[in-house]
């Protein structure tokens, strides 16, 4: 049987039931007091879904897959005297990681997933720094001279392309390129992170107030 409490307080009366477990009542309650998993995990992920993770993924894993083909054909042709870009290897870590990043941006938009969308706030992170410093190391190459055609010593002799200002022309342009790419991927981390964080700060909230 049901116990009931009756309180008054500042003229309000705040009347008080204990429902025994056994009570047909309290699986009721108990089933209706949450809303269904998936109805939940929809709410949490829709926030981040306004930021279109699949179009961004979609830029991040077109621009991965230039990254990764430009370094392998730039590391070849290069072989004996490597750039800056090709020695440092930043063409295929920061390939490889927008690659990670733009896969896990298209997943998200299948699945709500909540969790998902931490990871990708994490990649996308890191997506930010490796930007930055390829973009600085993209920048570094335009302001010096070809490898194999620094001066050295007095009485240095340079190779016959280093007369060749078409090279450092081609050179300073796909470097420019590359950091203009690196702007368009800093740009989409920062979209995905700023909406996957908002996402997560309302899964956090919506939590506490269940």
């Amino acid at each position: 049987m049901a116990a009931t409490t009756v309180t008054d307080s500042g003229g309000v009366r705040i009347i008080t039931e204990v429902i025994p477990a056994t009570d047909p009542r309290a699986a009721q309650l108990a089933s209706g007091s949450g809303l269904p998993a998936p109805a939940v995990s929809s709410f949490q992920v829709r926030g981040f879904r306004r930021a279109q993770p699949k179009t961004l993924g979609t830029i991040h894993i077109f621009t991965g897959i230039i990254h990764v083909c430009f370094g392998i054909i730039l590391t070849v042709s290069e072989h004996g005297t490597p750039s800056l870009p090709v020695a440092s290897g930043v063409l295929f870590w920061l390939g490889l990681l927008l690659l990670v990043s733009g896969s896990l941006l298209v997943e998200s938009e299948k699945r709500d997933n909540i969790l998902l969308v931490k990871i990708c706030c994490v990649v996308n992170v890191g997506v930010i720094l490796s930007t930055l410093v390829a973009a600085l190391v993209h920048t570094t190459a335009i302001t010096h001279n070809i490898p194999g055609c620094e001066s050295n010593t007095l009485h240095q002799l340079k190779a016959e392309w280093c007369f060749n200002v078409e090279n450092k022309i081609l050179s300073n342009g796909l470097d420019s390129v590359f950091v203009i790419f690196c702007l368009l991927e800093f740009c989409v981390a920062v979209a995905a992170l700023a909406f996957g964080y908002d996402a997560v700060k309302q899964h956090n909230y919506t939590r506490m107030v269940l």
